[in-house]
């Protein structure tokens, strides 16, 4: 396969669908692999790189039996566990964040869902995250909510939501059982169906197949997900993937490159994992990554935003929080 030539003929218009044989995608040269992911990102998406951050609005305790996440309560790792947050609390954070000068702000919670007196003071510390913050986008990441939840969401000012389908369909019961891949989808329905925008990708690295990681990136293309946050897996010693080998740098960009292919329009974010360059990710940012999750992550560190932003403008990328 002739990557330029794909990547020409993206950009003129073709789509990569379910059914082509895209196997090709794990044998092609790196390099023109990455190059060509590039020219798309290039031609079809801004200069800009948008950057997210995330608070652990409720830690620990989950029910949810995901195999790869420190917070579930059938892991044991020994991880932070507290309530929601105060509204006070998140605020102060925010405030903090959006001086940094990141794009949109991110409250995360622990759980299958969100709902009463929870959900409530969700609501309400959303509603002063609207108020007090003009420079920020507030996204939100609980679980599998109720379509009335959606809507209070979306009317106190949270504009997108982030629901991972994590891998493809067929490996999705090889990481967890105590909700479907179904599940996943019908969120991300609702969700757009609430008029909110859609963040979902998955993990790479948990075993799965390349064959496995390419049904993703098709499947995330027929939901015309917007933004796709690619996580590299941090084995959390406690988890029952504690000892799975670390992807390589290779095995992210040639990742990271072919997602961008097959969502040539989408924001492809890369979050957790980024600590595996040496170099902060740059080599990211050259295959066709325009946006990150920056900060710290929910149970592992991440980038510093300000080493992001000076790395990011040094690269010739736009980071200023009006595009």
């Amino acid at each position: 396969m002739d990557m330029k030539k794909l990547a020409s003929e993206i950009i003129e218009g073709r789509r990569l669908k379910r059914g082509e044989n895209l196997s090709f995608f794990v044998d092609a040269d790196l390099n023109e692999l990455a190059e060509g992911a590039e020219s798309i990102r290039e031609a079809l998406c801004s200069n800009h790189v948008d950057l997210c951050t995330i608070i652990n609005g409720r830690a620990g305790r989950c029910g949810e039996n995901c195999k790869f996440c420190a917070q579930s309560a059938h892991n044991h790792t020994g991880c932070d566990e507290h309530g929601m947050l105060a509204p006070e609390v998140v605020l102060k954070d925010c405030k903090e964040r959006e001086a940094s000068g990141v794009h949109a702000y991110s409250i995360v919670t622990a759980g299958r869902t969100v709902e009463g007196e929870d959900l409530d003071l969700l609501v309400k510390t959303y509603e002063l995250l609207k108020k007090e913050c003009k420079h920020v986008r507030l996204c939100a990441s609980h679980g599998l909510l109720s379509a009335e939840a959606f809507a209070r969401l979306k009317a106190a000012g949270v504009e997108m939501y982030h629901e991972n389908i994590e891998t493809s369909k067929r490996n999705f019961p090889n990481i967890c059982t105590t909700h479907t891949y179904e599940d996943k989808v019908r969120e991300i329905k609702m969700a757009k169906e609430a008029g909110l925008t859609v963040c979902s990708g998955g993990i790479i690295g948990m075993g799965e197949t390349w064959e496995d990681r390419i049904d993703m990136a098709v499947s995330l293309s027929e939901l015309e997900v917007e933004s796709i946050p690619i996580n590299a897996l941090i084995p959390v010693k406690g988890t029952p993937l504690q000892d799975l080998p670390k992807l390589t740098e290779d095995d992210i960009i040639r990742t990271v490159a072919m997602f961008r292919y097959i969502n040539p329009t989408a924001d492809i974010r890369m979050a957790a994992g980024r600590n595996y360059f040496a170099d902060g990710g740059r080599r990211l940012f050259e295959s066709g990554v325009n946006a990150t999750i920056t900060g710290d992550m929910l149970t592992t560190v991440g980038n510093n935003t300000k080493q992001d932003m000076e790395m990011l403008t040094d690269m010739g990328f736009d980071v200023s929080q009006q595009k």
